[in-house]
């Protein structure tokens, strides 16, 4: 793969649903509930979406903020999505943005404005194709 690309490889043997996570040097687990036949031992995949455009959008925020000397203590963001099986092409992802520091109503609206802009936002946003071989 080309050097501008952000790569993942995942790995699963015979532990049922309990998936190997590599990404940039760093090792995870995804996996299934135990009620479905999972060990419960990591995020379902869907957990790990959410996951992205969370961390995504608060890293950005906090870029954003960390520039312009805004004082921004902490930012916490709540998401949700329909059960897996429920997934379609009219899917919505809720994200509840809470952001706690000593800045004024239109700092916070701009900060809000900013979650849009991240990477993965941007990327679920519109339509994505795969190509698999």
């Amino acid at each position: 793969m080309a050097n501008n690309q952000i790569t993942a490889v995942t790995e699963l043997d015979r532990s049922h649903y309990k998936t190997k996570v590599y990404a940039g040097g760093h090792f995870i687990y995804s996996d299934e509930p135990e009620e479905v036949g999972g060990t419960d031992e990591g995020m379902t995949p869907g957990a790990l979406l959410l996951a992205s455009l969370g961390s995504c959008t608060a890293i950005t925020i906090r870029m954003y903020a960390d520039r312009k000397g805004i004082n921004l203590d902490s930012i916490k963001i709540d998401l949700a999505i329909c059960k897996e099986e429920e997934m379609s092409k009219e899917t919505t992802i809720t994200r509840k943005i809470e952001l706690k520091g000593d800045f004024s109503d239109d700092v916070h609206q701009r900060l809000m404005q900013i979650a849009d802009k991240c990477p993965i936002h941007r990327l679920l946003s519109n339509p994505i194709k795969i190509e698999t071989s």
